[in-house]
């Protein structure tokens, strides 16, 4: 095998490698964008929940001035 033949096919090697870098990389930053999307809406989710259990633990409890006072007063 003579030294052309070695750069040449080492130049292949590392373009086949580079290659396959190029698409995971693409494959990774997809996968990426996804999950941020899927963060973003529960987030969006939690926070709606949120005030909507505050909502609800707020509307069951009285005003001060409609409790009863404590059984020793």
């Amino acid at each position: 095998m003579t030294m052309t033949d070695e750069l040449t096919q080492r130049l292949e090697i590392l373009e086949s490698c580079l290659s396959f870098q190029e698409v995971a990389i693409e494959d990774l930053n997809k996968a990426m964008v996804e999950h941020k999307i899927k963060i973003i809406h529960l987030q969006e989710t939690i926070r709606v929940l949120n005030a909507k259990l505050t909502l609800a633990l707020l509307s069951h409890l009285a005003p001060l001035s409609e409790e009863d006072p404590p059984p020793h007063y």
